[in-house]
């Protein structure tokens, strides 16, 4: 054989082995999908058995033994959607890894699920709509049965486009069309549903702010500094110590409910508390971090990692005391109506729907939470750990902003409205920030006209770093939120009683 024809054997070889190896790899995407929807599909099946356990031979135990399969339905649809929020960021800027986040994610969930989870409810899940419209238990039994399955497939449906939605607002949507269906618009308070509505526009937006305003904060402080290092020492302890008391305070308003009650004077002091605790304990903690670092943005990062890993788990764990609880709100109601046979405005939330609820997340998060998290995380806008931190400490500052004002508000649509609002501000101080452009002129070496701090101003404006398509995906599937799931609802509804009939 010449040595012409053996090179066009390599390279025929090549190509033969290299579709080979695609093959595998694509056959291995599709065994992990495969797996993933398997092990669903199985814990399913376990929430039914669970259920059955406890409610079989009661009245109603068929329709309860149904909602606990649709409400575990719903918890994976949750994990794989909502939980993306509280560890994205983290994950995003590489203060920990995927593996290290699904894990903690998944704990802490869990926890405050079932250590500090509301157990008490609302059956119409907060006020939406009138129970004394209801002509009998059984009409309001498949309302929200209708609510569940339709708040769950538009969760679904949202995680499958790759759109982080407010799981709490897939429900509100679900109940108003289920309660719509059954009772007619007379049932629904309005009210109720304007202040939810308002919520769309004013939380993402409290939450944008505040992030870009502590970014802003540690540009001008710290980053744009001669000697970031000095800065780093005299203003890191002081924004993690912000931190810690802004947690303290949003754990004790939103994940220690069930243990006992805190008014927000209250929990703002303990927070000022924690804040000066935390700062005395730092200030000589952050001296000796950043002792030998060298005067670069890449040494600040390391004195932000840990807070961030801490912001992640208690954002999982407060996320999993409020927010689950209203999630299987539907399905208490159902529990308690149908083996009661009456309807009441608020009901207790047994154990094991609690248990369900937060097993649910879990396995929802692990199996399917890669794809939402990698989306907040990375593909909205690029974060490193000061970003990240400007995220995580605005949805905790705009959740207390939100209880004192009174106003129902999503995680999802703070914490993602942070990211845009850090997307954004980049854009503006990359742009036009005066201080910036002396910092990068002053250091520009003399020498050389490759300095990688060279940098052409007119191309910056131009820059966008916030993707656009990623930000309008998310702003229509919020907008669409509440309605999609009450038009679902009603369908579902009118389904499910004609089946009965």
């Amino acid at each position: 054989m010449s040595q012409t024809q053996r090179r066009y054997s390599k390279l025929t070889l090549d190509k033969d082995l290299d579709k080979i190896a695609k093959v595998e790899l694509a056959t291995q995407f599709m065994s992990r999908r495969m797996a993933g929807l398997g092990v669903a599909v199985a814990f399913l099946a376990m929430a039914l058995v669970f259920a059955s356990f406890f409610v079989s031979g009661l009245p109603g135990s068929v329709v309860i033994i149904a909602a606990a399969v649709v409400g575990a339905y719903m918890a994976l649809n949750i994990g794989a959607n909502d939980v993306a929020n509280n560890v994205g960021p983290a994950v995003g800027s590489n203060a920990m890894s995927m593996g290290v986040a699904l894990v903690i994610a998944a704990v802490f969930e869990s926890g405050g699920a079932l250590i500090a989870g509301g157990d008490v409810v609302g059956t119409i899940s907060k006020g939406i709509i009138d129970p004394a419209r209801f002509e009998d238990s059984s009409i309001f039994v498949w309302a929200m049965m209708a609510a569940l399955i339709s708040s769950a497939m538009w969760v679904n449906l949202a995680t499958w486009i790759g759109a982080p939605v407010s799981t709490t607002h897939s429900v509100v949507g679900g109940v108003m069309g289920a309660g719509i269906a059954a009772a007619g618009l007379a049932t629904v308070n309005w009210p109720t549903m304007a202040s939810i509505a308002a919520s769309w526009v004013i939380s993402p937006l409290i939450g944008g702010l505040i992030a870009a305003m502590f970014l802003a904060f540690i540009k001008t402080l710290i980053i744009y500094q001669d000697d970031k290092i000095a800065a780093a020492r005299r203003w890191v302890p002081v924004l993690i110590a912000i931190m810690a008391g802004a947690f303290a305070t949003y754990l004790a308003l939103k994940g220690a409910k069930k243990l006992v009650t805190i008014d927000i004077q209250t929990a703002l002091i303990c927070g000022l508390v924690v804040t000066a605790a935390t700062w005395a304990i730092l200030r000589p903690v952050i001296a000796r971090q950043s002792a030998g670092l060298a005067n670069r943005n890449q040494s600040l990062r390391k004195l932000f990692a840990i807070p961030l890993v801490c912001s992640a788990a208690l954002l999982s764990f407060a996320h999993g005391a409020n927010d689950v609880a209203n999630a299987v709100g539907p399905l208490a109601a159902i529990v308690h109506t149908a083996g009661v046979g009456e309807i009441a405005s608020k009901v207790s939330i047994p154990l094991w729907v609690m248990v369900i609820g937060a097993f649910g997340i879990s396995f929802g998060l692990l199996l399917f939470g890669p794809k939402l998290i990698r989306m907040v995380g990375q593909q909205i806008t690029k974060l490193n750990p000061m970003r990240a931190y400007c995220v995580a400490l605005s949805a905790a500052i705009t959740v207390i902003i939100a209880s004192w004002l009174g106003l129902p508000v999503s995680s999802t649509h703070i914490a993602v409205g942070a990211v845009f609002g850090v997307g954004f501000f980049r854009e503006w101080y990359t742009g036009k920030s005066k201080r910036r452009r002396r910092y990068v002129n002053k250091r520009k070496s003399p020498t050389t006209t490759s300095n990688p701090e060279t940098v052409n101003f007119s191309e910056l404006r131009r820059r966008k770093l916030v993707r656009r398509s990623h930000f309008m995906t998310i702003v229509a599937a919020w907008i669409v939120t509440v309605p999609a799931a009450a038009l679902l609802s009603a369908g579902v509804f009118f389904i499910l009683t004609t089946i009965m009939a």
